[in-house]
């Protein structure tokens, strides 16, 4: 607000100077003027040499063009500024009653100082959780104002601020600064922090947090549960003040979204720090992937330049170049020839792999029938097996035929198709991650010039061949997963053969869903928190997903419907409004999805205080004080008064702001007193008052 049109005042003329010579000049004159000045004096006498002195003084005046200036000025209103604090802290207990009345008094109380003009700021939470930073508000408040003109500034806060200055000097003025500080001496919280927050984890270990219970007036032990995304993992009755270590599994690949929570105390101001969240991004350790290829044949290097040249696969690769039908007498002891580690491999240790490919493996007795019901065990149990076709598959050797049939989602018809085809995105390829945006455009891609026939009877059919026929088919089997290549000429498009395709991203994607990879999902339900947003995703093979229900720290629940952005994918954002920890469901699918930083600042110190701020109040001369002395009190603001002199801005009861005394010049009036008939006047006087007193002193 601003204070009632303030008048001009004239202040009193001073005298000025505009010389019309150098000021070098002007002293040679004048040293020159003296020296005529003393010959006169002894030789023509005293009043002869002082007439001659004041002729010359006043031409040396009149060259340094005096006059008498008098300014005309407006005074200009001084700038008070009221930062209010209304931050999450300040909504504990009473603060948030205690600030507004606080507020509307100091305003009312400014609004009556004459020549004071107020600049009201309110300043949240800072972005990212980053804390209550008033002075940063204080600082933008005030860019546009001369430093002397502040008269002060006064504080609304609880005292928990993060961005005070280190000094007086870093304000940028030298008004005094005042606190008021809301809330009450007596406080009781208790809250969980993280003292060592991991942000990886290698899936299937443990991973160790290191969390602090933390509280004034409470019991000194406190139970501590710990959640991993939503499920219980267990509690432990945890002692206060000092770091607990929990050894936290690593579940799954992508986030692992790590709640931990303390239980209430009682009376305590709030139990929003009760909860912290802690996501963990699970990453696997070397994917190990085991390659058998049935015989040598141009693709097989394009499998094992695929593998090799991605860094998180460890692979293990042989490739059948003797089969034990083989006969040709060559003595075993010249064979340059390692064996086929089938027990260590398909017995031992099977389980160690994530992914097992069959490129082009026939049944040639290599492996023993019960190897075939081990692996069909390992995909039952969470296994990936690829099997990439080529003519083998339809015949009487192929691997359909052993116990690997009744996990298989197709069987060989025993046609091979030797003709060329382009390869094509089916409808149900277009919402799977694995094939959907596949660049380069299906009709550039090159063709492909053999495809196995078969009898698909489960899973997707991603892509499709000649006369449309089946070409890669993904199912799930109990807890593994499987995929079947039904033709062997994926190479062609390494080779570049009609401009080639996008072998790399199909292949890399095809294995990497194998082995679990969380963005390729075909059912997923995702969450990202970021600038105040939380951006909601969908992948779905459906049409069309169901509604999410969104529910907030708080417990409120919103039901949010998803829009389509491409085929199987939806989306939707909502704005958050609180810090913590989201949830949400369609019903089928749970995620979660934390909203601000691990560790809020605003809600690691709850407790108002005096102390922070008392420091550079003191070395501005301004003041802190609670606005209530007793708990429950209402609250008490201190008068607010104008000091003009003295170095003493507070006292008991009052506060007070300095008036800084600024105007602005609105015009200028110069009567010149050297210049014009006045001055020549003088001159002209001054030289006959000499001639005559001369011509005296001759006739005596």
């Amino acid at each position: 607000m601003l204070a009632d049109a303030l008048p001009i005042f004239a202040f009193s003329p001073t005298l000025a100077f505009s010389p019309l010579l150098p000021p070098a000049a002007l002293a040679g004159l004048a040293l020159a003027a003296c020296v005529v000045m003393l010959v006169a004096v002894f030789g023509r006498g005293l009043w002869s040499g002082l007439l001659r002195g004041v002729a010359m003084a006043l031409l040396i005046g009149a060259l340094a063009n005096p006059a008498l200036v008098s300014e005309e000025r407006e005074p200009l209103n001084d700038i008070a500024v009221v930062v209010t604090d209304r931050s999450a802290s300040q909504k504990l207990g009473a603060r948030e009653a205690q600030t507004t009345a606080v507020s509307e008094e100091v305003a009312r109380r400014l609004a009556a100082l004459p020549g004071v003009e107020v600049r009201r700021v309110e300043m949240a939470e800072g972005d990212g959780g980053d804390g209550t930073r008033l002075f940063g508000a204080l600082a933008r408040t005030l860019a546009d104002v001369p430093a002397e003109r502040v008269a002060g500034a006064i504080l609304i806060t609880d005292g928990v601020v993060h961005d005070i200055p280190a000094t007086a000097g870093a304000l940028g003025f030298t008004a005094p600064l005042h606190a008021l500080v809301t809330g009450e001496r007596q406080e009781r919280d208790r809250r969980v922090a993280l003292v060592d927050a991991p942000r990886f984890g290698i899936v299937g270990r443990t991973q160790t947090v290191r969390v602090l219970i933390d509280e004034r007036g409470g019991t000194g032990t406190a139970r501590l549960t710990a959640r991993r995304d939503g499920t219980l993992l267990g509690s432990v009755q945890a002692p206060t003040g000092r770091p607990v270590p929990l050894s936290i599994p690593i579940d799954h690949p992508g986030p692992n979204v790590l709640e931990l929570e303390v239980e209430p105390l009682a009376g305590e101001m709030t139990d929003a720090n009760n909860r912290a969240v802690l996501t963990i991004e699970g990453v696997r350790d070397k994917l190990r992937v085991l390659l058998v290829s049935g015989e040598p044949h141009p693709g097989e290097r394009t499998w094992r330049n695929l593998l090799k040249s991605d860094a998180n696969v460890d692979l293990v690769h042989f490739t059948i170049l003797r089969p034990p039908e083989k006969q040709d007498g060559t003595p075993i002891n010249e064979l340059s020839l390692i064996a086929f580690p089938t027990r260590a491999l398909f017995q031992e240790r099977i389980g160690d792999f994530d992914l097992i490919i069959f490129d082009r493996y026939a049944n040639l007795t290599v492996l023993p029938p019960i190897y075939y019901d081990n692996i069909a065990d390992y995909v039952r149990n969470g296994g990936a097996l690829l099997l990439a076709a080529g003519p083998e598959f339809s015949g009487a050797s192929s691997v359909a035929r052993t116990s690997l049939g009744a996990i298989l989602p197709a069987t060989p018809d025993g046609r091979i198709h030797e003709t060329d085809f382009r390869p094509r995105v089916t409808g149900t390829g277009s919402r799977h991650p694995v094939t959907r945006d596949l660049p380069g455009g299906a009709s550039n891609w090159g063709m492909w010039l053999r495809q196995i026939g078969a009898q698909v009877h489960g899973g997707d059919i991603l892509m499709d061949g000649a006369d449309a026929l089946p070409l890669l088919v993904l199912s799930r089997h109990e807890r593994g997963r499987i995929a079947l290549l039904l033709s062997d000429h994926a190479w062609l498009w390494a080779r570049g053969f009609q401009g080639g395709g996008p072998h790399v991203d199909l292949l890399r994607r095809l294995s990497h869903w194998l082995m679990r990879e969380p963005a390729l999902e075909e059912e997923a339900l995702r969450a990202t928190a970021r600038d105040g947003i939380i951006a909601i995703e969908r992948q779905t093979m459906a049409d069309a997903p169901p509604p999410v229900t969104l529910t907030a720290p708080d417990g409120r629940t919103q039901t949010v419907t998803l829009a389509p952005v491409k085929p199987g994918l939806f989306s939707a954002s909502v704005e958050n409004r609180q810090l913590g920890l989201y949830r949400l469901t369609d019903g089928t699918l749970s995620a979660f999805v934390n909203a601000g930083p691990d560790n809020p600042r605003e809600l690691a110190d709850v407790f108002s205080d005096t102390a922070r701020l008392s420091p550079l109040a003191r070395a501005t001369s301004g003041s802190v004080r609670r606005v209530t002395d007793t708990d429950g009190a209402p609250p008490a603001v201190p008068r607010i008064e104008l000091v003009h002199a003295g170095s003493a801005f507070a006292g008991d009861g009052w506060i007070g702001l300095r008036p800084s005394g600024s105007a602005v010049v609105r015009g200028v009036r110069e009567f010149p007193l050297g210049i014009g008939l006045a001055g020549l006047a003088l001159i002209i006087w001054a030289a006959l008052a000499a001639w005559i007193v001369e011509s005296r002193r001759r006739g005596a």
